[in-house]
């Protein structure tokens, strides 16, 4: 009979990402300078950067979301449908539904494909997941 230890946490399986090199580069260097202003989601930004999978730049990447990208997700817990382009911070508008790279969504979302799900910790501490329905480059 085998013992389970019921204070251990399932661990989350991530779904594999794919990022350019300049994205990544980029990407890196953003989540290192916001680090002491923006903690958790650069870290966030720089585990997901850690994980991926780098690219040549001039690779195509059809149906993987990248910077720039508009793409079209579900929360997994609402259902809600949402389009929003993903961007650089400086570019960020949420009116004109421009979504940060460097917010808990926006790291959740860089490298992923269509069909993809990911779940991320929000800034409440709240587990959210999103799955990826579509994009165009």
């Amino acid at each position: 009979m085998s013992k389970t230890n019921r204070k251990s946490k399932p661990e989350v399986v991530l779904p594999p990402i794919t990022v350019m090199e300049d994205e990544a580069r980029r990407l890196n260097a953003l989540a290192n300078s916001s680090a002491t202003l923006f903690p958790r989601v650069a870290h966030f930004l720089a585990q997901e950067m850690e994980r991926a999978s780098v690219v040549p730049d001039d690779s195509e990447l059809r149906g993987v979301v990248r910077m720039g990208s508009q793409v079209q997700f579900c929360d997994d817990r609402t259902g809600e449908v949402r389009d929003v382009v993903l961007v650089y911070p400086h570019e960020a508008d949420i009116t004109l539904k421009r979504v940060s790279v460097l917010t808990p969504v926006g790291a959740a979302l860089i490298g992923l494909s269509v069909g993809q799900a990911i779940e991320f910790q929000t800034p409440t501490h709240h587990k959210r997941s999103l799955t990826v329905l579509g994009v165009s480059n």
